[in-house]
């Protein structure tokens, strides 16, 4: 099972590229975010005709996640609880979608960026941590192999830069920030892409400005966390950055797994 997480940017912006890259890597799971779109307006006949299973958390706008699948999708759940394991919290902003596919359970996430920081985005986005990590626990009791891909919008370390002194005052590569990511490898998720590349460069968004991409001036802050049911069946995982380098491109790049 091949499970992949792309941030597109933006989905009819993107959507020709998309249709390319799922035609030619050919997930068998998609987790995207900022798909900037509400439900209702979603193109989702044009992932449907080409035999995508479709669910999607969207706004106007803004955010929006969604998640894709070869397989039939079950479970689905949108939003993050409130930190008891209530009902979601009042949010306005649509960052989480979590489903079972071939009985994984799979959830496609945009964390808050959190800038300017310190500040409210900030306070909002270690808040909206606290819930992804509680929920992150709840979910481990189910046993279940358990994949929490997307964009996190955290640095983990300082090799995940191309220059760490330009980013010391951004909030993802806050202290605080990277504490909270920490939280999930303490629970037992493991960061998927170094379990199969422990150390070096492995970036996975370039900024549009300066010829970021161009320079390989890129940060790593797309991960697939796996619950150690999951891990256990990991074979591989990588960036791939051909979609990238194309026009009209967004400024991420899909991140993937393989699990037997």
């Amino acid at each position: 099972m091949k499970i992949a997480t792309f941030n597109i940017n933006g989905v009819k912006a993107r959507l020709p590229r998309l249709l390319e890259w799922l035609e030619e890597f050919s997930p068998d799971v998609a987790c995207l975010q900022e798909i900037k779109s509400v439900d209702e307006n979603f193109p989702r006949l044009e992932f449907e005709d080409k035999g995508w299973n479709v669910e999607t958390h969207g706004q106007k706008g803004f955010n929006g996640v969604a998640i894709f699948s070869k397989h039939k999708i079950e479970d689905v759940r949108r939003g993050l609880p409130a930190l008891d394991g209530g009902e979601e919290t009042e949010d306005e902003q649509a960052r989480y979608i979590e489903a079972t596919v071939q009985g994984v359970r799979i959830a496609s996430i945009y964390l808050p960026n959190g800038n300017p920081q310190p500040g409210p985005k900030f306070d909002y986005k270690l808040a909206w941590m606290d819930r992804l990590v509680a929920h992150a626990k709840r979910l481990l009791e189910t046993e279940q192999p358990i994949v929490l891909a997307g964009d996190y919008n955290v640095i983990p370390k300082d090799e995940d830069c191309y220059n760490p002194a330009a980013w010391v005052d951004d909030a993802l590569t806050q202290p605080e920030s990277r504490a909270k990511l920490r939280e999930l490898t303490y629970l037992g998720y493991l960061d998927a892409l170094r379990q199969i590349k422990p150390a070096g460069p492995a970036f996975t968004f370039w900024d549009y400005q300066a010829g970021a991409w161009q320079k390989d001036n890129g940060i790593r802050i797309d991960h697939l966390m796996l619950s150690p049911q999951a891990a256990d069946r990991l074979q591989d995982a990588q960036v791939d950055r051909t979609p990238r380098g194309k026009e009209k491109a967004s400024d991420h790049t899909p991140v993937w797994i393989e699990l037997a």
